[in-house]
């Protein structure tokens, strides 16, 4: 055995996959091909030493050509794998080269020196392509695999800062539901507070109205207890008439009686329909629309919030004006919720001409002035009055909740933006001016409310 070519060879081999192990990462990037490249060597110290044994010097003679041929076959196999299709070029013409002289010298053995000549200098020509241009290829590849590396580093870095990313969005929408949580809790909270203040409210001017109700329901209950009195008195004096036989004057003392009988039912209704409204106001609304006389309703709510503050307040008066268009026609609406409204603009104006009052200007006499127009297909309800007047900074805030300009403990803010709501619904509108339309005075001075309502 020529341990002299065998062993050279073999350490060949051996350095053959080193490399192929270095060069394509085969650990890391081509862990099935690892176990083939360890033991490479190991087959070809058996190759050569069988060929050996058995004088197959061909074998030995050629085993480098041998080798890149095997390196050539594995390196198409694996011809996908980016950093080894780029070899394929630099070994192909080393094999052709090294081929062709094989073939034409072991076949056709009767070829002219020159042939010879050609193909072995062919050959050397391949060999410095190997060389040479193997070189600029493993450079290459070099930089590929640097820069595969340097993309892999990016994606891992890229990885874990969208591993990070997720952690601080999974973080953030734990906290979000949290606070979403807490909002709707706060939500339910502030609703069930809107409630008890709008009952507040309501009960508020229910108050209001109780003291105005109960000295306006005085006036027709002391109409029917006069009359009744009265009554009494000439059935007695009918009675002697008839037991006289004057049955004239009994007919007209009877008749008297009638008329008496008559106005105390008038009375009684009115002192009934005041007791109605108070209950209507005081229950929560049915939404229901009925026909309604818009000059009625504002009248009784003016009487009714007027004395209502003379029962808090005996030293105060105010001129009360009242222009009421004859040719308004009824208008389908919810009357509880109109006469709520009409009743809180009212309310207000008595606050406002009475704050001015208090303050002792000289000459000033409080006047509120409650009118109604027909004006094409809409019918307008206009609250004046010569008060102190809404500030122009604070005009467009006054019908949001809450927004007051009463000192604390005496509004709760809700009166303007519920009148404004509920005009709305009916699809009307409200406005506001100050000071009123057509009054010559500065800014501030007195204040007008406009109700428009469809038809």
């Amino acid at each position: 055995m020529d341990f002299e070519n065998i062993i050279p060879l073999t350490l060949l081999t051996w350095g053959v996959s080193k490399y192929f192990v270095l060069f394509l990462d085969v650990n890391s990037a081509l862990p099935q091909y690892k176990l083939y490249f360890k033991y490479a060597w190991l087959f070809a110290f058996g190759l050569l030493a069988l060929a050996s044994i058995l004088s197959l010097n061909i074998i030995v003679d050629h085993y480098v050509e041998l080798l890149l041929f095997i390196s050539f076959c594995i390196i198409y196999l694996l011809r996908n794998y980016k950093m080894v299709g780029k070899l394929i070029p630099v070994i192909l013409p080393y094999l052709i080269a090294t081929f062709s002289s094989f073939l034409l010298r072991n076949t056709f053995r009767g070829f002219s020196e020159s042939i010879s000549v050609l193909t072995e200098t062919a050959k050397g020509f391949s060999v410095l392509w190997l060389f040479g241009f193997g070189i600029y290829i493993h450079q290459q590849i070099r930089k590929d695999k640097k820069q595969q590396q340097k993309d892999e580093e990016e994606r891992k870095a890229l990885q874990l800062k969208r591993k990070e990313l997720e952690e601080q969005v999974s973080e953030r929408t734990q906290e979000l539901e949290l606070q979403k949580k807490s909002l709707e809790e706060m939500l339910a909270e502030l609703k069930i507070t809107q409630s008890q203040l709008i009952q507040s409210e309501k009960m508020a001017s229910l108050g209001e109205l109780t003291a105005g109700i109960a000295h306006e329901i005085q006036n027709p209950l002391n109409f029917v207890n006069n009359f009744s009195e009265v009554s009494n008195e000439l059935i007695d004096e009918m009675k002697d008439e008839l037991s006289k036989g004057n049955y004239d004057d009994a007919k007209a003392i009877a008749d008297d009686v009638k008329q008496n009988l008559e106005k105390i039912n008038h009375h009684g209704k009115r002192a009934s329909s005041i007791v109605k409204g108070m209950l209507e106001h005081s229950r929560t609304s049915t939404g229901t629309k009925e026909t309604t006389d818009i000059n009625d309703l504002a009248d009784e709510y003016l009487r009714l919030a007027y004395h209502g503050l003379r029962a808090k307040d005996k030293d105060f008066n105010a001129v009360l004006d009242t222009h009421f268009d004859p040719t308004l026609p009824k208008i389908n609406v919810v009357s509880q919720d109109i006469g709520r409204v009409i009743l809180n603009l009212i309310t207000n104006a008595f606050y406002a001409v009475n704050e001015r009052r208090k303050k002792g200007a000289a000459g000033y006499k409080p006047k509120v002035i409650v009118s109604t127009k027909r004006r094409d297909a809409k019918i307008e309800i206009m609250v004046k009055d010569n008060g102190n007047g809404i500030p122009e900074s604070i005009k467009e805030k006054i019908f949001q909740p809450f927004f007051t300009t009463k000192p604390t403990g005496q509004g709760t803010g809700l009166g303007l933006s519920l009148a404004y709501d509920i005009v709305k619904a009916h699809g009307g509108e409200l406005k506001v001016e100050s000071p009123p339309t057509g009054r010559a005075g500065k800014e501030g001075e007195g204040t007008e409310f406009t109700i428009s309502l469809p038809f």
